[in-house]
């Protein structure tokens, strides 16, 4: 008996030794990432397949120059980017043949493709002129989030708008969201008329997130996929719920609206881009550096408890599923209201996320939680 009550503190303390590496490596890693907002990596551009010449971007900040900016996130879509863009493109003449004061544009952010993307994209430029088209080129693959934030910083619209380069939901659905956004804002403006007497407003100015939602699938989703798919989809609810509040249903369809007043506030606070954290511990730190040179090469960071190291490393592996997370968590930090609106949606092939990515979100959004809520992660109003 006494030997088993021996095995169980040593058990006991082991957890706990471990549970305070894990909690020391995430305040480490949350304290590091800080400032994770403000980093670009270089001046951005675009380019001008037909002159040759460089177009400075313009900034979020700056006045707007469109009515509406669609940004389009690019990671390998050789194949299925023409037929998104065939679709995305026909609609957006169509609307402005109808409505002179209809303006776009198209924002390809190019995140480090290493198929024939980019020829893709530079196709359409050409074809449609870099006013309405526009390539952003990341160079090495930094992941869906931070080629979503750079497309958000460098348009030109009132209201911006991200969909996926797969086509699975209609581009047509936008004006469901986009009407949902023009009733709410008038109801907003009505109310400040009436407080100061002033009238007029612009779609701009007034903070407003619609999240497209497939919510109203899942009853049939539920009873066509496996059961681990449908608990795994559960629990990550579950951990959503947890992390960001309650409020939107489907925090993960790659199909959202902000006006350009709460994109300025969203995505020069976002902060969850690209990690995949591998923690280790070991005293030879050399030999690990050594053996896994590859790896630490992407960015490292050492961390000594009581002699022992702990390493944590930041590989490449794009954050999916959390950068959609935080933008719901941010909206309810700034007040920003928040609309979520059915929309269809259909499977494409191809799909990117597998569940190898799941232990990366669940420390994506402990990291989130830990930075915002013990105020390491300042949100810059």
């Amino acid at each position: 008996m006494e030997l088993l009550w021996t095995i169980a503190e040593l058990f006991f303390a082991l957890i706990l030794i471990v549970a305070s590496l894990f909690l020391s490596a995430m305040f480490f890693e949350a304290y590091r990432r800080r400032n994770n907002n403000k980093h670009i990596d270089s001046p951005a551009f675009f380019e001008d397949p037909t002159s040759l010449k460089q177009v400075p971007c313009p900034h979020l900040v700056d006045p707007a120059e469109k009515y509406i900016s669609l940004i389009i996130p690019a990671f390998n879509e050789e194949h299925r980017l023409p037929a998104a863009l065939d679709e995305t493109i026909d609609y957006l003449d169509k609307r402005a043949a109808m409505d002179k004061s209809f303006t776009y544009e198209v924002l390809i952010v190019d995140d480090g493709s290493a198929d024939g993307t980019k020829r893709v994209a530079f196709d359409y430029v050409r074809k449609n002129s870099v006013d309405n088209v526009r390539v952003i080129l990341l160079g090495r693959n930094h992941g869906k989030g931070e080629a979503i934030r750079k497309g958000m910083l460098h348009a030109r619209g009132e209201i911006l708008l991200m969909l996926d380069a797969d086509g699975a939901t209609k581009v047509n659905d936008l004006e469901k969201l986009e009407n949902k956004v023009h009733n709410l804002i008038r109801a907003v403006a009505s109310a400040e008329d009436t407080k100061d007497g002033k009238s007029g407003f612009r779609i701009a100015d007034i903070p407003v997130a619609a999240f497209g939602s497939r919510a109203h699938l899942e009853e049939k989703a539920l009873a066509t996929r496996k059961w681990y798919r449908n608990f795994l989809m559960k629990g990550f609810h579950i951990v959503v719920l947890m992390a960001a509040g309650p409020g939107i249903r489907d925090t993960q369809c790659g199909f959202k609206m902000f006006t350009r007043a709460a994109a300025r506030k969203l995505f020069t606070n976002i902060r969850l881009k690209r990690y995949i954290h591998i923690i280790s511990s070991c005293h030879n730190v050399a030999e690990y550096m050594h053996a896994n040179a590859a790896i630490v090469a992407n960015g490292f960071l050492l961390y000594c408890f009581g002699g022992c190291w702990l390493m944590s490393v930041s590989v490449l592996g794009p954050c999916r599923w959390c950068f959609d997370v935080e933008l719901v968590f941010l909206c309810k930090q700034f007040g920003i209201p928040m609309l979520e609106i059915s929309v269809n949606w259909s499977e494409i092939p191809g799909s990117k996320v597998n569940l190898l990515s799941i232990p990366n979100m669940l420390w994506e959004l402990a990291l989130m939680s830990v930075g915002y809520r013990t105020r390491l992660w300042k949100i810059s109003y």
